[in-house]
């Protein structure tokens, strides 16, 4: 079932936005207008930063950084910890944001704001973590007299850059480890989702976190350009396109980067796997927010003896999705973030049939919304096959041997994450040790994650890990101290 977009769409009121610089929300000045894809009307209008704002903000983190770094972890898992309750009661109206700025349907925003509220309660327990070690330095001569201590110290200043396709998670992973970390943030959200975002940060103030604790600015690439290069960043968290990633690593110079840079996700079915499971895993998980996600199901690789059978049940499944007004509660799939996202996906598509692949049901759009579209043996060169998609499209081929599956997934110049539908424990561990990815599930789709896991890629996938536990490692530095004439452990030369 598919509406067409905008249609009898209610009024919906415009959302003003501010940046929040050196405390305050700031609202005069030059505006940006973001466009619902489904309403194609004005959902959100924001004050957009210039380089005064810019100044002034690196001018205020650097003097807030020693205040929140005093803070006592117990204080600030306290505020995380009410957040990730407030998150929940919030549940409904940041979907709805979602929603209108995103075209995301609202069960799918509904589910982000779940694991938003799951990151801030994980962020909470990993403050309580930071800690630091007694060092076993009198096991040598030179140590003899002397005892080494270490503890986790912020960073100081984070950049957080945030991406369209899950606004409000992202940024919860971003902002909620650095605080738990015990730095101030600087918020640098994405053009489509500026409501989105700041409902967020507003939600973390609400709760208790001090203003010094975050700043916002919103604005184009510019904007991101100027705050990478700062010197009073220490450290930048990034979730992106790997053109842009590179553009922030060459402008952040010698600084810690934590990089998400996307992928073209691969899943195998093998012939022992449960194909009506596989193939409703598979359906539900690569239209999930229009295909929009990092480790969207993109490439569906099936052993020829299944092949078949898989392809028309995948098919039936992903033709059972309902498709339309993303504010409407039954919507599975509604609209992508913009009419040329939708087109890109439509015309590699139509790439792949023309040069001899097969679409079963899809390959057209109707504004931002793609129907979703599954392409049948697509050619090994397809930019469908060898790109990122970022949509609501779905590549199925037949393969013949497991090793030279492995291999063909390898081919990628991603490596986010993978999935693998099978019973056989050693073809698990196989394609565990094998596949150049950063995490494999199994018996699930690559499209599944845990917040409190760590998440992350290799090759043009970036690197580092997101999760709480995980970044605080890059939002904190080891210092260590070292006492001389004092020891805990002994500094007598022999038994005397």
């Amino acid at each position: 079932m598919t509406d067409s977009p905008g249609r009898n769409a209610p009024e919906h009121p415009t959302a003003e936005v501010g940046c929040l610089i050196a405390g305050s929300w700031v609202t005069a000045g030059t505006r940006g207008d973001r466009v619902g894809p489904w309403t194609r009307t004005v959902v959100s209008s924001t004050r957009q930063a210039d380089d005064h704002d810019v100044a002034t903000a690196l001018t205020y983190a650097r003097k807030s950084a020693r205040a929140v770094a005093r803070m006592s972890p117990a204080a600030r898992a306290g505020i995380l910890e009410r957040a990730a309750g407030e998150a929940l009661r919030r549940r409904d109206d940041l979907a709805r944001l979602l929603a209108l700025e995103l075209g995301k349907p609202v069960k799918d925003g509904r589910g982000e704001i779940d694991r938003v509220a799951d990151t801030f309660a994980v962020s909470a327990a990993e403050a309580r973590r930071i800690g630091g070690e007694v060092l076993p330095v009198a096991g040598w001569a030179r140590g003899v007299g002397t005892t080494a201590f270490t503890h986790r110290a912020p960073v100081g200043v984070a950049l957080a850059i945030t991406p369209f396709n899950a606004p409000a998670n992202l940024l919860a992973h971003k902002l909620g480890a650095a605080f738990a970390a015990g730095n101030t943030t600087v918020v640098k959200p994405p053009p489509q989702a500026p409501a989105s975002s700041a409902a967020v940060v507003r939600l973390l103030l609400d709760c208790g976190m001090p203003p010094e604790a975050v700043q916002v600015l919103h604005g184009d690439g510019t904007v991101g350009a100027a705050l990478s290069a700062a010197p009073e960043v220490g450290v930048i968290s990034f979730t992106g396109s790997p053109t842009t990633g590179a553009a922030v690593a060459r402008a952040a110079g010698a600084k810690r980067l934590v990089m998400e840079l996307g992928g073209n996700a691969a899943t195998i079915v093998c012939a022992d796997a449960d194909i009506a499971a596989a193939a409703r895993n598979c359906a539900a998980t690569g239209y999930s927010n229009s295909g929009q996600s990092c480790i969207s199901v993109q490439r569906v690789y099936v052993d020829r003896r299944r092949y078949d059978e898989f392809l028309d049940a995948f098919t039936r499944e992903v033709e059972k999705l309902t498709v339309g007004d993303p504010l409407h509660p039954g919507t599975d799939v509604g609209a992508m973030v913009d009419d040329d996202a939708a087109d890109r996906v439509v015309t590699w598509a139509q790439e792949a049939a023309a040069a001899g692949a097969s679409i079963t049901t899809g390959g057209y759009r109707d504004g931002a919304t793609v129907t979703p579209t599954v392409v049948a043996a697509p050619p090994a060169d397809a930019r469908l096959i060898r790109d990122e998609v970022f949509g609501a499209v779905v590549g199925v081929t037949a393969f013949d041997d497991f090793d030279d599956v492995l291999a063909v997934c390898n081919t990628s110049r991603y490596g986010l994450q993978a999935g693998l539908f099978t019973f056989d424990v050693r073809r698990i561990v196989t394609a565990w040790r094998e596949l150049e990815v950063g995490g494999l599930v199994v018996n699930g789709s690559s499209n599944f994650r845990l917040d409190h896991v760590p998440f992350g890629g290799v090759k043009d996938s970036g690197f580092g890990r997101e999760s709480p536990r995980w970044m605080i490692d890059d939002y904190t530095v080891v210092k260590t101290l070292l006492l001389r004439g004092l020891s805990l452990f002994g500094d007598s030369e022999d038994a005397r």
